[in-house]
Order: structure tokens, then C-alpha cells, then sequence
């Protein structure tokens, strides 16, 4: 059968079933069990009311618990058992051996470096994107180009990128740019003051964002909050306050660094640096999300304030800083947060450029590679419950936001 036609007979099927299950819901409940008539049905319809938001989420719930609450915990029994054993329990032992192996470690090291860079970068280069487009009369437009690689899948636009990262001139984008350079005032340029130029101002917005998340804690005036969002501000401003400090010390090594000007690279083997070449594939998709969110947000805010901050004299600079990105910092918090679950997922851009290869581990490749290629279920479990546990504190904020 053709597969969109499968497809589409599932879709009619699915969206038929919900309908006619919810409707024969209702008509059990209010025609059968608890009809509003009687002597009883003042109380008939309470219970009624009570009991149709359980009848309601009872698909949800029910499949949630088959297909997530159950395979949680099989997979928590499987990382301290041991399959070769007969499924014996082995305790921690899978943890150990996960926690001693050099290719989860370098998995770590990059999920780390994936979850600070990709969701601050996106946010950034969303939020100034959103500044921009709002004034301008072309905005929309402008907008709609920077969306549409939301609509790619990430191996699509992975293999997009990865004629850009060709290791041959005359395919390769990049190194046909690359090519041009000879050691120069271009070269200096292009390779040193740019570079710098954005890592600077990278290390100033993380630093500037880390004030605003520290800023209560000196302003008395400002001094609110329960201790789980005191916490999160906290950690927030630690991760800040380290990707600025990692960026200025890499502007040191954009001027130290040593350049094989006339050769063709081969970047996605370049050590380090390939990580970057893989993150801007998914910070290319997810900046169109984050401008069309936080370009709703921008427009939320109420032109009064902006009005009499301007009366008061407030420069652009002040005015954005101290009065627009205050009030969406709520929207700003929720979709990094949105991008940092998606980074955290990440595997088809790694898996279709290296392979985790050359140092480009993460750790839901790893995961892959431990559950299905080496078919190892315990230290392969063990590396599912943690990325369950890197997640949960996200998930446990994001409900807190929403409540």
C-alpha cells in the first residue's frame, strides 16, 4: 500500500475514533449513568462534571502509562540488571562502567557545550531578529524566510550544511571561501576581527542576560519569588556567567591560533570546532522559532510603558534593556528552555555528519550506539536514566511556569 495513502486511512481513522469516543462518552455519562432528571439531578450533574475530566484524559492517561510511565521503569530495572547474567542485579555496576568509558565522557562534555551554546545562541539571534524585522517594512517577509527551515527535517538540513562543509573546493562552499584567503588584511579581517567581534559581543549579552537573572538578588525592591525559582536563577546565571568567561578567553585563541591558508580543510574532522559546524545546522532551524515567539511577545507589551520611558528621555538602548526585555523575560526563559530540550535530543545531525566521530559524541548518539550496535542494555539503560534525569529538572520548571 502506498504509504501516504496508509497514511491518510490512519489519519481518518484516529480522528474518527476520538470523535466518536468522546461523544459516546458523554452520552453514557449524562443519558445513562447520571441523567440530569429526577429527584437527583442537581447531584447527577456534579458528579457528571466531576467525572467527564477523567473520562476525558483517560486515552492520555492511559497511554502515557503504557508507553511512557511502563518503559521508564523497565528501563531503570534494566540499568542494574545484567542481561548476559540471566538478568541478574547488578546494583550500580552499569553506572560505573558507563562513568569510566572515555566515549560517554566526551558525550557529556558535548552535551554540555550543545545545551549552552544551540538554545543561547537561537534565543539571541531570534530576540534580535524580532527587534529588527518589527521595524521595517518588510518585517513579514523577512520573517517568513528566516521560519521556513522550521519546516526541514534535521537530516535535510543536515545534508544542506554538509555540502557547505565539503572537504573538496569544488563542492565545498566554505572551503571555496576559504580558498580565497592568503594571509592578508582579508584574512585578518575575516579570521581575527570578526570572529572576535561576535564572541565579544556574545560574552557581553551572556553577561548582561546573567545580571538580569542576578539582579533581584541585589535589588531589594525586586527581592520576590519562591526558592525554586531563586534556585533556577541561580544555576541560570552560573551557566551565563561561564559561556561568557569561555567566550572571551576564545577571542585569545582566534588570535593565537595558526591558519594553513591554500589548503582545502576537511572541517567536520577539525577536533572541537566540528561541534560548532553541527550546532549552527540546529541553530539555523530552531531562530525562526524562537523569533516568531518572542516577536508575539514583543508586540504584548503595552505601548504605554514604552511611551512614557521615551518621554523620560530613555535612549533605544535603555528602552530595550530596561524595559522591553524585562517584560518578556518570562517568554525569553521559556523558549530557551523549549530549544535546550530539543538540543538535549539531538542525534540525526551528528549521527548523519560524524557518526560521533573526531570527538563530535552526544549523548543521545551514544545511546544509540550502546542500545542497538553494541547491544549492550544495561550501560545503554543507565545512559537513558540519565538523560531522563538531565531533563527532569527542565520539565519540573516548565510545569512550575505554567501553574
Amino acid at each position: 500500500m502506498n504509504p501516504a495513502f496508509q497514511g491518510l486511512i490512519i489519519i481518518i481513522i484516529g480522528v474518527s475514533g476520538c470523535l466518536a469516543y468522546f461523544y459516546l462518552s458523554n452520552q453514557l455519562l449524562d443519558k445513562v449513568l447520571f441523567p440530569p432528571r429526577g429527584e437527583n439531578a442537581g447531584r447527577n450533574i456534579n458528579r457528571a462534571n466531576i467525572i467527564r475530566p477523567w473520562l476525558f484524559s483517560f486515552p492520555v492517561i492511559l497511554l502515557g502509562g503504557v508507553y511512557l510511565i511502563y518503559p521508564l521503569f523497565e528501563t531503570l530495572r534494566l540499568s542494574l540488571t545484567d542481561r548476559d547474567l540471566g538478568g541478574a542485579f547488578v546494583g550500580l555496576a552499569n553506572y560505573q562502567e558507563m562513568f569510566s568509558q572515555k566515549r560517554f565522557l566526551e558525550a557529556m562534555r558535548n552535551d554540555i557545550l550543545w545545551l549552552t551554546v544551540v538554545p543561547t545562541a537561537s534565543t539571541a539571534l531570534g530576540l534580535l531578529v524580532a527587534l529588527l524585522t518589527d521595524r521595517i517594512a518588510w518585517g513579514n517577509i523577512a520573517k517568513t524566510f528566516i521560519f521556513m527551515p522550521m519546516a526541514y527535517s534535521f537530516v535535510g538540513a543536515s545534508m544542506a550544511f554538509f555540502l557547505i562543509y565539503d572537504g573538496r573546493s569544488e563542492v565545498g562552499a566554505l572551503n571555496a571561501i576559504w580558498m580565497q584567503f592568503e594571509g592578508g588584511i582579508g584574512s585578518f579581517l575575516f579570521l581575527r576581527i570578526f570572529p572576535a567581534t561576535i564572541l565579544l559581543g556574545f560574552a557581553a549579552l551572556a553577561a548582561y542576560a546573567c545580571y538580569l537573572f542576578l539582579r533581584p538578588f541585589f535589588i531589594s525592591e525586586e527581592r520576590k519569588g519562591e526558592i525554586i525559582t531563586a534556585a533556577l536563577r541561580v544555576v541560570a546565571g552560573a551557566v551565563l556567567a561561564y559561556l561568557a568567561v569561555m567566550a572571551f578567553l576564545n577571542v585569545i585563541d582566534v588570535f593565537t591560533i595558526t591558519w594553513t591558508y591554500g589548503k582545502s580543510q576537511s572541517w567536520l574532522t577539525i577536533p572541537f570546532w566540528n561541534s560548532f559546524f553541527l550546532m549552527a545546522v540546529l541553530i539555523w532551524t530552531q531562530t525562526g522559532l524562537a523569533m516568531v515567539i518572542l516577536s508575539a511577545a514583543l508586540r504584548g507589551i503595552p505601548q504605554e510603558t514604552i511611551e512614557a520611558a521615551i518621554i523620560d528621555g530613555a535612549k533605544p538602548f535603555q528602552l530595550l534593556s530596561r524595559i522591553k526585555i524585562p517584560q518578556i523575560l518570562g517568554t525569553i526563559v521559556v523558549v530557551w528552555t523549549m530549544i535546550f530540550v530539543v538540543a538535549l535530543r539531538v542525534f540525526d545531525i551528528v549521527f548523519t555528519g560524524t557518526y560521533g566521530n573526531w570527538q563530535t559524541e552526544v549523548l543521545a548518539n551514544y545511546l544509540y550506539r550502546t542500545l542497538f550496535v553494541d547491544l549492550d542494555f544495561g550501560v545503554g539503560s543507565a545512559s537513558v536514566i540519565i538523560l531522563v534525569m538531565i531533563t527532569l529538572p527542565i520539565m519540573i520548571y516548565n510545569v512550575y511556569r505554567n501553574r
